[in-house]
C-alpha cells in the first residue's frame, strides 16, 4: 500500500515538474522582451540623436562644397575609378569624411525605426514617421551619388539640401509625437482644427520652406559651387539675392504676428504657453540669421560666414517646424 502511494506521488510529482517547465519558459522570453523594451523617454532620446546626426550632415556637406571639395571623390559608390578610399589627399578624403558619417547617419535613423517597435507602451503612429527617415536618407544617399555623377549640377545640389530640411522635418515631428504625454491621448487628440493660429502657423510654415527653396538658387548662382568645374545658375546673383531676402521679410512678418498671437492667448492653457515660448525662439533664431545672411552679402559671400549662413538655416527651420507642431497641440 504504501509502495503504491509512494509511486503516485512520484507521478503527479514527475507531472507538476512536467508542467512547470513551460511557465518557465514563458518566464524567461518575458524576461528577454523585458531587457529589450524601451522606455519612452529613451526612444526620445534615440529619435533626438538621430536628429543631431541629420543636422550635423547638413553641416558637414556644407563645408564639402565651401572647401571645394565636392569632386574630391569623382565617382560614386567607389571614389576614384575602383579606389574605395581616397589617396592621402585633402578634397578627397573631405569628401569621403562625409560620406562615411553618412553611413552614421543611416544607422542612427535604421535604429530609430526598429526601436519604435520595441517602445513601450507601442505607439502604431510613431512607425510610419521612424521608417519615413530610413525612406529619405536612402533616397538622399542615391541622390547624393548623382550629384557627383552630374559634376554638382546647383539644381540637383540644390535638391539635396532639400531633402535634408525634409528629414529634419520629418524628424522634429516625430520628436514631438513620440512625447510619453501623449501615450494616453485620443486616437485623434492630434487632428487639425482648422482656425486663425492653425492658419497662421501654416502661413509661417510655407514661407520658411519657400524662403530655404529661394535660398538654394542663390547657393546655386553664388560663387560656391564645391568644384571650378561645377556650373553655375543663370541668374544675377544680387537680383535673385534681393528675392531671397523678400521672401525672409514676409516670413518674419508673419512670424512676428503669430507670435503676437500666440503671447495674447498664453492663458487659454498650458500649450498655448508652450507655443508662445517656441514662437520667441523662432524669431531669435529668424533675425539672427537675417543679419548673417546681410553680413555674408556685404563682405562678398566668404566661405566661413555661409556655412554660418546653413547652421542658422537649420536653426530656424527646426524651430519653424516645432512650432507648426506646438501649434497644433493647441487645439487640445
Amino acid at each position: 500500500m504504501t509502495s503504491a502511494t509512494n509511486k503516485g506521488e512520484k507521478r503527479h510529482t514527475s507531472r507538476d515538474s512536467d508542467e512547470a517547465q513551460p511557465a518557465i519558459g514563458a518566464s524567461d522570453r518575458q524576461l528577454s522582451n523585458e531587457r529589450w523594451t524601451i522606455r519612452p523617454n529613451r526612444y526620445r532620446q534615440i529619435v533626438f540623436v538621430a536628429g543631431i546626426l541629420l543636422a550635423l550632415i547638413v553641416l558637414t556637406g556644407a563645408a564639402v562644397r565651401l572647401t571645394e571639395s565636392g569632386l574630391g571623390c569623382e565617382d560614386w559608390p567607389t571614389c576614384n575609378d575602383d579606389q574605395v578610399v581616397p589617396e592621402w589627399q585633402f578634397h578627397g578624403w573631405i569628401e569621403f569624411g562625409n560620406r562615411l558619417l553618412s553611413g552614421v547617419v543611416a544607422a542612427s535613423v535604421g535604429v530609430a525605426a526598429l526601436a519604435s517597435y520595441r517602445r513601450r507602451p507601442r505607439r502604431e503612429a510613431l512607425i510610419p514617421w521612424a521608417w519615413g527617415l530610413v525612406a529619405v536618407v536612402f533616397a538622399q544617399v542615391l541622390l547624393g551619388g548623382v550629384t557627383v555623377l552630374l559634376d554638382l549640377h546647383p539644381l540637383v545640389v540644390g535638391l539635396h539640401f532639400l531633402l535634408s530640411m525634409l528629414l529634419l522635418w520629418n524628424v522634429v515631428v516625430l520628436w514631438v509625437k513620440a512625447d510619453p504625454a501623449l501615450d494616453d491621448a485620443p486616437v485623434n487628440e492630434l487632428a487639425n482644427a482648422s482656425n486663425r493660429l492653425t492658419t497662421l502657423g501654416r502661413i509661417v510654415f510655407v514661407l520658411a520652406a519657400f524662403a530655404g527653396w529661394l535660398g538654394t538658387l542663390v547657393t546655386g548662382t553664388g560663387p560656391h559651387g564645391g568644384d571650378a568645374r561645377a556650373d553655375r545658375l543663370p541668374f544675377d546673383l544680387q537680383t535673385i539675392a534681393r528675392v531671397h531676402s523678400a521672401a525672409v521679410w514676409l516670413f518674419l512678418a508673419s512670424a512676428v504676428i503669430t507670435a503676437i498671437v500666440l503671447h495674447r492667448s498664453i492663458g487659454q492653457s498650458e500649450r498655448h504657453a508652450v507655443a508662445a515660448g517656441t514662437s520667441r525662439y523662432v524669431l531669435l533664431a529668424a533675425v539672427a540669421q537675417g543679419a548673417v545672411g546681410y553680413a555674408q552679402y556685404l563682405t562678398g559671400v566668404p566661405a566661413l560666414l555661409v556655412e554660418l549662413h546653413i547652421f542658422g538655416a537649420i536653426m530656424v527651420w527646426v524651430s519653424v517646424v516645432l512650432l507648426h507642431q506646438r501649434i497644433l497641440q493647441t487645439h487640445h
